[in-house]
């Protein structure tokens, strides 16, 4: 069975396709995989660390406005395809599986040409314009969340909850006082703007953590493609404040570190945060990340703080307050872990079985 993962850009469409792939690895040991990504995207380190092949074609961003930019990948698109059905060729796959991202438009419409079957899973709340154009060519469509069984065609979808890698769960508070050399008695706070790290929400965690001396240690994920001058100034001179650009095997220490999560709204690491039952502070990037916190917040599963509005001093008095309630942390982990199941193992290799029959 050789089976091809596609997406990137951000580590969004990733995290839940390296779940699979660990799970079909496991499951099936003469299994071989190949991942198909952006050249400039995070995904290529997190992959590789995998122990999955990785390659590169060229991709467009479909916008919803006018752009010349449009044209120009209308061009990246046709060569996309050509790439993919090259790959298609070479490796002759048995299936094609992508979260989303731009990268996987040509690639699953080379596998639909070459008559090789593809799963596509939506994550977030609003469909992405990737999934929504790869629809009519897709074999299999899984969901997050059950609500969005009914925006793709009935025969072919259905709700499978967001796939979790289970390594991300094995971390423990003793290994991970020990790597980052943690203060066992004062809460940690770890704060991340994603995969590609976001400015405004390291603007936001260094202004904050001027006011959180003696109140929380902080682990801070700035992202390797984000200016690091404010963080490594804050580096220097907080002593309780330590900030790394980029995670692999870590992250899973870094979560089980935590009494409190701040992060960006996607889906991915929302899934993640949920699965270790953590509560969680979201400052969402406008857009779909706004209208996946703004589920949860319903039901007071996360706090959403407004980027726009927010400042330093604000999500500071949020951080303090957290802390002191611990019956608050635990409702809100609880209820998003209620909120957002783990996709089964069984559900899963079930899809492969019968895509691959």
């Amino acid at each position: 069975m050789k089976i091809i993962f596609s997406g990137g850009g951000t580590l969004g469409p990733v995290t839940p396709l390296l779940a699979i792939h660990n799970i079909v690895k496991k499951e099936h040991k003469d299994a071989t995989f190949l991942w198909v990504g952006t050249k400039k995207g995070p995904e290529q380190q997190l992959v590789t660390t995998a122990n999955i092949p990785f390659i590169s074609i060229a991709s467009g961003k479909f916008r919803r406005y006018l752009s010349l930019k449009n044209i120009l990948d209308i061009f990246k698109l046709k060569i996309g395809f050509l790439q993919s059905c090259k790959i298609m060729w070479k490796e002759n796959p048995d299936l094609c599986i992508s979260a989303g991202g731009f990268v996987s438009v040509p690639l699953h419409m080379a596998a639909w040409v070459f008559g090789v079957p593809t799963w596509i899973h939506q994550q977030d709340v609003d469909t992405g314009l990737a999934n929504k154009v790869m629809t009519p060519f897709a074999s299999k469509i899984t969901t997050a969340l059950e609500q969005n069984v009914v925006k793709f065609p009935k025969k072919k979808t259905t709700w499978l909850g967001n796939p979790v890698r289970r390594d991300i769960l094995s971390g423990t508070k003793k290994q991970a006082q020990k790597l980052f050399k943690l203060d066992s008695n004062l809460p940690v706070l770890f704060a991340t703007g994603g995969g590609t790290g976001s400015l405004r929400v390291n603007q936001l965690i260094v202004q904050a953590s001027q006011h959180l001396e003696g109140v929380c240690q902080i682990i801070h994920l700035s992202g390797k493609d984000r200016p690091q001058e404010l963080v490594n100034n804050a580096n220097k001179h907080l002593d309780y404040y330590q900030v790394h650009q980029f995670f692999t095997n870590e992250m899973k220490q870094a979560y089980a570190a935590a009494d409190i999560i701040i992060s960006r709204g996607g889906f991915g690491t929302i899934t993640e945060i949920a699965a270790l039952g953590k509560p969680a502070i979201l400052i969402p990037k406008p857009g779909h990340q706004e209208d996946n916190v703004q589920l949860l917040q319903k039901t007071k599963a996360v706090i959403l703080v407004n980027e726009e509005t927010a400042d330093g001093n604000y999500l500071a008095k949020i951080i303090k307050e957290l802390l002191a309630d611990t019956t608050k942390r635990k409702h809100m982990g609880n209820t998003l872990n209620q909120i957002l199941p783990i996709a089964k193992k069984d559900d899963i290799l079930d899809i492969i079985t019968t895509l691959t029959a």
